[in-house]
């Protein structure tokens, strides 16, 4: 029998801890309990995913052992709790029934399957929940777009970076990209400008301005963000890859003055062994000035103005603005210092046509004012315990939302209480009606 074993760790201290080795190792020593059986391990079915949440199932370590369980080179899978498989019991039958239709059975060490009346009940219970369907649709989908990106023959973006052209007919298809003759010799006069030792983000994007070049977007103006976008982007060395970022739930509000919503994510960069080749289209640059840019990219970083830390500034990266809502950066002239925003900057940085009119603030009076608050608020903890016990009253949330929660809890009560009638008809023996 062909056994694959699979082990996960969440947190980067349980890496550290060698937890998941642990895993490997009780795994391991099982399978070496019943060689006696034909029980067989080969070392490419050994699954692991280091540092990566079982709430998901984009896991790559995951992914390798379903496409080999799909292409029946196991006959089971050994793990050792459920919840490393995956923490959402939904994503959990996902994956034993896909198995389950492969041919391959899945057996935890800590607690066993076996043909217990309870657990067809469980079976029977969480099928009838409507985020198994949901699950299961969005898992489909997503597991064939990565089998398309691996065959090449889907483009991991809708839009076409500047300087490409989407075919019409086929608009995912890497086939039909083309150059914009146009756009093109921008992008590779830019690749060329940055390579200049007194080159900088912000004078390509000056000259682009002076030029009366369109933006990608149709915004008034440059920003240097777009331009380091284009630089960074691989695609016009004339590989596509996918999965180049993953996206992430932000850890803080982007401005104490934005109201409170539906947060976007943050797109975290991945390793380059993690990105998918997708196919070719045609270069712009060739690879050797792309790495070039690259490494001009990497030595400028650090020389960046946020990375500046030369003066003390108690609200560093907190402040906003009142008027435009934009953040404001310390700034030191001599021997005093002042919050500006960033809207007062050229277009280039803030991304306004206009000016900010806002004026600076003084960094010693409003560091002085919100030091001596914050002491105030410590020394007498009451008020900030019964504002902490409102927000999680959700009394300063907003009225949509409000409405949809209270339309949530209501739906979660009655999805209980339909299954505890499911249950209790079990139990007495009756047949169980359909929810």
């Amino acid at each position: 029998m062909r056994i694959a074993i699979y082990g996960r760790v969440s947190t980067g201290h349980q890496v550290e801890q060698q937890t998941i080795e642990q895993q490997i190792t009780r795994l391991t020593t099982h399978v070496g309990t019943h060689a006696a059986e034909g029980w067989t391990l080969e070392p490419t079915h050994v699954f692991r995913d280091d540092g990566y949440s079982g709430a998901a199932l984009a896991r790559p370590g995951l992914d390798r052992l379903r496409d080999a369980v799909k292409g029946r080179e196991v006959d089971r899978v050994l793990v050792t709790a459920p919840d490393r498989l995956a923490r959402n019991y939904v994503h959990q039958m996902v994956l034993l029934e896909e198995w389950a239709q492969s041919g391959c059975v899945a057996e935890f060490l800590d607690r066993p399957m076996s043909d217990d009346p309870h657990d067809h009940l469980l079976l029977q219970i969480r099928g009838a929940v409507a985020e198994y369907e949901r699950t299961l649709i969005a898992e489909r989908m997503r597991r064939g777009r990565l089998v398309k990106l691996r065959a090449g023959t889907l483009l991991p973006w809708t839009y076409a970076p500047y300087g490409y052209r989407l075919s019409p007919d086929r608009p995912r298809d890497p086939r039909g990209v083309t150059l914009d003759p146009a756009e093109a010799a921008i992008v590779a006069e830019l690749f060329a400008m940055y390579r200049e030792p007194i080159a900088s983000l912000k004078k390509l994007a000056m000259h682009l301005d002076a030029c009366g070049v369109p933006t990608p977007s149709g915004t008034p103006s440059w920003s240097c963000a777009t331009v380091r976008g284009i630089l960074r982007n691989p695609t016009y060395t004339g590989q596509v890859y996918a999965q180049r970022t993953q996206s992430h739930a932000p850890t803080q509000r982007r401005s104490a003055t934005h109201p409170i919503g539906r947060p976007g994510c943050t797109a975290v960069p991945q390793p380059a062994d993690r990105w998918i080749l997708v196919g070719q289209v045609p270069a712009v640059v060739d690879q050797t000035q792309f790495d070039e840019v690259q490494a001009r990219l990497a030595m400028n970083r650090p020389f960046a103005r946020r990375n500046n830390t030369a003066h003390e500034y108690l609200l560093r990266a907190l402040v906003s603005c009142g008027c435009c809502n934009l953040a404001c950066t310390g700034r030191a002239n001599g021997r005093y210092g002042y919050y500006s925003c960033n809207g007062k900057q050229a277009s280039t940085y803030s991304r306004h046509v206009t000016r900010c009119p806002s004026r600076h603030t003084p960094v010693a009076q409003l560091d002085e004012l919100v030091w001596q608050d914050l002491c105030a608020l410590l020394s007498e903890p009451e008020p900030l315990a019964v504002a902490i016990a409102r927000a999680h009253g959700g009394a300063w949330l907003p009225q949509a939302l409000l409405a949809r929660r209270e339309t949530l809890r209501r739906g979660r009560a009655h999805l209980h209480q339909q299954l505890e009638r499911l249950t209790d008809a079990y139990l007495r023996g009756h047949p169980a009606r359909r929810v």
